[in-house]
């Protein structure tokens, strides 16, 4: 039986069962990209709600022209549909995964669902110029739309005892937070390295844990104020300056000086996130301290 060659100096080599230095490396890139990351929900269903429409397209320009044109409405509003209905099912599961957050201001997924019906309408009739049969089918294909993807959030999540005042100022700054980590996102893909992108991701993960504390408890927003502020955003804009700069000339110096920047930052986040929790446990000893000293105090009279 043939064997492949994997010695000392091959290409993807081991020494004494040691991974080489280019599988380490490949495996770190690997994790690093990943981190955090889960897989889009309907991911394979909204897929083909983008392809099944380009089909069509294939097939309008051999018609008339009333049913060319038709036929194209129709593939357009399926493939508008499609983009809404992706979008929804994201911002479904941001909204899911936060503690405090406000509905979706457009319910994307319902307009989805209108679309998709109205998308199919168009493609019956265009073929058939049978208006009820067109009708019935859209109203089926709308409403198996809504059944395979749900509706969107409609109403905004919050804690029990805390005024609508606080929850909507956590809500908004965690919003604005969220949308300077977008930027982050967005700025550092023009570096076009796909290390410093996993660990920008890892450094949004640990951010994004300060969130969930301060969701989970109110009072942390004063003590997070700077962090997800002022630091937040010079981490942003020093990313934007970094892939500026890194695109033109590719310098490893600054390529390192920017990673251990992004130490430093993910480091001082986690120390303020575990500082908060640290702060809540003091908290609840003293809480807990306080009740058994009165309950104490309640048996000593009642034995008196």
């Amino acid at each position: 039986m043939a064997k492949r060659y994997g010695g000392e100096f091959s290409p993807k080599g081991q020494r004494d069962g040691t991974p080489s230095r280019e599988m380490v490396t490949a495996e770190r890139i690997t994790h690093a990209n990943f981190a955090g990351r889960k897989p889009l929900r309907h991911g394979a269903k909204i897929n083909m709600m983008f392809v099944l429409p380009l089909l069509t397209f294939l097939s309008a320009f051999f018609q008339p022209v009333a049913a060319m044109a038709t036929d194209l409405a129709g593939a357009a509003a399926l493939l508008l549909a499609a983009w809404l209905t992706r979008d929804g099912v994201r911002a479904e599961d941001a909204f899911n995964e936060r503690v405090i957050a406000r509905r979706p201001a457009i319910p994307r997924k319902i307009f989805g669902a209108g679309l998709t019906g109205i998308g199919v309408f168009l493609l019956v009739f265009g073929g058939q110029w049978n208006l009820i049969a067109g009708l019935l089918i859209g109203i089926i294909a709308a409403a198996l739309h809504l059944f395979s993807f749900g509706l969107d959030p409609l109403q905004d999540k919050g804690l029990e005892g805390v005024d609508r005042h606080q929850t909507d100022r956590i809500a908004r700054k965690i919003e604005e937070a969220e949308r300077v980590l977008d930027e982050m996102t967005a700025a550092i893909k023009r570096a076009r390295d796909r290390e410093i992108e996993g660990r920008v991701a890892r450094f949004e993960e640990t951010v994004r844990a300060m969130f969930r504390q301060v969701e989970a408890d109110p009072r942390d927003l004063t003590a997070s104020r700077r962090y997800l502020g002022v630091y937040l955003q010079g981490a942003r804009d020093a990313t934007v300056q970094f892939a500026d700069l890194y695109e033109r000339n590719r310098d490893t110096s600054v390529r390192a000086d920017y990673l251990a920047f992004l130490d430093d930052m993910e480091t001082n986040f986690a120390l303020r996130t575990q500082k908060m929790l640290t702060d809540d446990r003091a908290s609840l000893d003293i809480e807990i301290e306080v009740l058994r000293e009165r309950l104490n105090r309640e048996n000593l009279r009642t034995e008196g």
